[in-house]
């Protein structure tokens, strides 16, 4: 795969945020060095709402931060779902409203 970004999503019920992870140079593996990361909070690809929504519903799920890699030519490749992702630190560097969603999900909203 032509690898040159990843792209995390966070699904809580029905809202979604992604932020892209870019390295320099593009990591396999972002983790391997922090130092070379920048995150944007960015718009979610229109292709991924409807099968992220639907594998929530299949493992009655409220929440889950979906794993992509982003090829050259901008198309995602999944990885996996964490049922219990991490999703802080991409507040903390993209005011990204992950928080928000999360209260707005306990209060009965969307």
């Amino acid at each position: 795969m032509d690898k040159i970004a990843d792209l995390r999503v966070t699904m809580v019920g029905k809202q979604i945020l992604s932020v892209r992870t870019d390295s320099d140079p593009p990591q396999l593996d972002w983790r391997y060095d922090y130092d070379r990361l920048t995150y944007t909070w960015c718009e979610t690809p229109p292709e991924l709402a409807e099968p992220m929504a639907r594998y929530l519903k299949y493992f009655g799920l409220a929440f889950g931060c979906f794993d992509f890699g982003l090829t050259a030519r901008r198309e995602p490749v999944f990885f996996e779902c964490n049922p219990n992702g991490q999703w802080s630190w991409l507040e903390d560097e993209t005011e990204a409203p992950i928080a928000r969603a999360f209260a707005d999900l306990l209060e009965g909203g969307a």
